[in-house]
């Protein structure tokens, strides 16, 4: 096993997965990520951006391939491990809220504090602390089937970020969000990120959101690419084609990455 280098906080090399139908999702990804930094994983749905943050947060083992925290292989931890490493370092954001419908919002976004054994009133606190910077502090007290879709998701993002983890995973994030409130949002998280020092992996498919980050990656077909932007090509063949066929006013072509 080759050690991962010292200024990486997670790092990843070839890994491989496969779905339960045999398909592949991750065809041998190799990444590094810096401590503080907001790294963006691009690609269209189906490219194994999901995977590839399961399998980094290890919420999946990969089927080959090795996962480093801090000098740490989660790729060779148990379970139960695992989910110890998940609680007290990691964060999770899912593209669709997920809440425990018998709890407020305060109480669900303080619930992992309460969970590593914080006390209810600091836990409590917290919680209103992020509600408020996401302008949802409004509905602390309101159950989830009380709140919108987008403020549900709004709670969702306070309760990864009242836990200040280490390592923050956000899976589209901002998808259940109007498209003007998904720029506060990203804003409010990515400041947070950076005032506390926590590093974020952003799956997304939209440029826009990924140009938030300090450095993207891009996959396709469970592959790292690098997309390579043809200039547009000559006048008399962008009217006829190379054979006479109809023509572009540009190319693009992909190519793997090393």
């Amino acid at each position: 096993m080759e050690a991962p280098p010292d200024n990486d906080v997670l790092w990843a090399r070839a890994l491989h997965f496969q779905h339960h139908d045999g398909s592949p999702a991750l065809q041998g990804v190799s990444l590094g990520v810096r401590e503080g930094e907001i790294l963006a994983v691009s690609g269209p749905r189906g490219s194994g951006k999901t995977t590839l943050l399961r399998c980094l947060s290890g919420l999946v083992k990969p089927q080959d391939g090795e996962v480093w925290f801090n000098s740490v292989p989660v790729h060779t931890m148990g379970p139960l491990s695992r989910e110890r490493l998940r609680r007290d370092r990691f964060g999770w954001i899912d593209p669709a809220p997920a809440l425990v419908p018998e709890l407020n919002a305060w109480e669900n976004a303080a619930l992992p504090l309460m969970l590593r054994g914080i006390g209810r009133r600091r836990a409590k606190t917290a919680a209103l602390e992020w509600l408020d910077r996401l302008d949802v502090g409004g509905g602390a007290r309101r159950r989830p089937h009380e709140l919108q879709q987008a403020e549900r998701q709004r709670v969702c993002i306070a309760r990864a970020l009242a836990v200040a983890p280490a390592v923050l995973f956000a899976d589209e994030p901002t998808a259940p969000l109007h498209h003007a409130d998904r720029a506060q949002v990203l804003r409010t998280l990515t400041t947070a990120a950076r005032s506390h020092g926590i590093t974020v992996l952003l799956a997304t498919h939209d440029a826009q959101t990924a140009a938030l980050a300090d450095r993207s990656v891009a996959l396709l077909d469970g592959r790292r690419v690098r997309t390579v932007h043809l200039p547009p090509l000559a006048e008399t063949t962008v009217a006829t084609g190379a054979a006479g066929s109809p023509g572009t006013e540009g190319r693009a072509a992909c190519s793997l990455s090393a």
